[in-house]
């Protein structure tokens, strides 16, 4: 074998292993695949967080809407039973019997507690 021939099998050498140490940082790692994955499932779990937080801004605004129409229908059923007793007081200043009341039914005798009719 001549020096020539083993320059050239040199070279083929360093040329094939520097080919083997690119395809090798050309390939993906398994800790590069991991760290991609992360990635995803981090964003997917961004994306869940968030419509979690539209979800629950909106069950707070639904929830703040009822208490409000909540309190004006207190507001409403006092009023409601001051009308009543000021009507059943100027009756019975009259002289005039109310006509005896309908019996209330548990859901109203709920709320309604201190009825003295």
């Amino acid at each position: 074998m001549t020096v020539d021939m083993w320059i050239q099998a040199g070279l083929a050498l360093v040329g094939t292993g520097g080919g083997v140490v690119a395809a090798r940082s050309a390939r993906r790692t398994k800790r590069q695949e991991r760290r991609d994955d992360f990635t995803a499932i981090t964003e997917q779990q961004g994306k869940a967080i968030e419509r979690l937080e539209a979800r629950v801004q909106r069950q707070e605004t639904e929830a703040e809407k009822q208490r409000e129409r909540i309190t004006d229908q207190d507001e409403a059923i006092s009023w409601l039973l001051h009308r009543l007793r000021t009507l059943v007081s100027h009756m019975k200043k009259s002289g005039v019997e109310a006509p005896p009341a309908e019996p209330m039914s548990e859901a109203a005798a709920r709320y309604i507690r201190h009825v003295e009719l």
